[in-house]
């Protein structure tokens, strides 16, 4: 390989990588570093702390109708059906 190759191989090769670069998000901040700029990580966190409460809102439902005594759970069941009544004509 000639010099003249190797320095075309080179010019390719930091190409491929800036465009891949690019197409994942990666740019240098002020100081240099390379960050990834996917996503707003404020907005990602609001947003898991949203699925972390309706999940946690989910499990104590959970843990209510598992707990619940045979009186509640059969006023459960009649809820259930009454729902299916209405659910089929």
């Amino acid at each position: 390989m000639n010099p003249f190759e190797m320095v075309v191989a080179i010019i390719v090769i930091v190409t491929i990588g800036s465009v891949l670069k690019a197409r994942f998000g990666i740019h240098k901040d002020k100081h240099g570093n390379e960050v990834f700029r996917g996503s707003d990580t404020a907005s990602d966190a609001a947003r898991l702390r949203d699925e972390v409460r309706a999940l946690k809102e989910r499990v104590q439902v959970l843990e209510r109708v598992i707990t619940d005594s045979e009186a509640s759970s059969l006023r459960l069941d009649r809820e259930i059906e009454a729902l299916r009544d209405k659910k089929n004509p």
